[in-house]
């Protein structure tokens, strides 16, 4: 566990804390300007240091007696105006099921049923979120590389794309990763949350855990999975909601 906090340390500390002011939702920093030019190149060396440095390591997982009392919910913490996802939340998720198409060459329907009788991976560990709190909890789900062999990514995939059913204003949520993030074995699924159904404020149904990354990347209340060649095109082309709307890193590795 020491190993996996220096790196977590390492990687978020030094030059690539400049790039951390633009996670910290300062709008001001995060304009178009010289300081924005700093702040995406700050956010390119990031993340090639993080894949030359971290490679396929593990974030922390602690012991359940670490297990935060109380794990706040942020966001949105329901859904408004869905009525696909209202009428599923009335029937408590029972006909509910995860799309998975795009670049695959199987599209999948799995019901919550399926996703739950699946390899299960069960972790305990630290969201650490952009407002500057964090928070310990268990998660379980299967893992998202198991549902992607299912589907089979076409050669010209190269992200994978979450559609939530909530939205801020009228724009969905969603969020992405590249190849390796989504394979990575922390990276799941979660239906449970501290080994209970996942709550409607934490993103039922289903929410991604990527627990190498900042909290606004574990999308809420995710309906469907989109492979991709391309984040071009795809709303504001950043790929994910705050990166559009606020200039968020789109790589959050911690």
């Amino acid at each position: 566990m020491t190993d996996q906090f220096s790196r977590r340390r390492l990687l978020s500390a030094g030059a690539l804390g400049t790039g951390g002011l633009l996670l910290s939702g300062c709008d001001r920093l995060s304009q178009p300007g010289p300081f924005r030019s700093v702040l995406e190149a700050a956010a390119d060396a990031h993340y090639a240091v993080q894949r030359g440095i971290a490679g396929g390591a593990l974030a922390a997982e602690f012991a359940a007696s670490q297990m935060s009392p109380v794990f706040r919910a942020n966001g949105n913490t329901n859904v408004k105006g869905n009525t696909e996802w209202s009428g599923h939340a009335a029937d408590q998720f029972a006909r509910w099921a995860l799309k998975v198409d795009g670049l695959v060459l199987r599209a999948l329907d799995l019901p919550l049923d399926a996703l739950r009788a699946m390899p299960q991976r069960a972790q305990i560990t630290r969201h650490d979120c952009v407002e500057g709190w964090s928070a310990i909890g268990k998660w379980q789900g299967p893992q998202l590389g198991a549902i992607l062999k299912m589907a089979g990514l076409l050669p010209s995939a190269r992200y994978i794309v979450f559609h939530c059913a909530d939205c801020f204003g009228t724009t969905p949520y969603y969020e992405s990763l590249d190849l390796i993030e989504a394979h990575h074995p922390q990276t799941i699924l979660a239906w449970a949350m501290n080994d209970k159904p996942l709550p409607v404020a934490h993103g039922a149904p289903i929410r991604l855990r990527a627990e190498r990354q900042l909290g606004y990347k574990h999308a809420k209340y995710v309906m469907r999975i989109e492979a991709r060649s391309s984040l071009a095109g795809l709303y504001g082309g950043k790929g994910g909601y705050w990166e559009d709307a606020r200039g968020y890193q789109w790589w959050a590795g911690i």
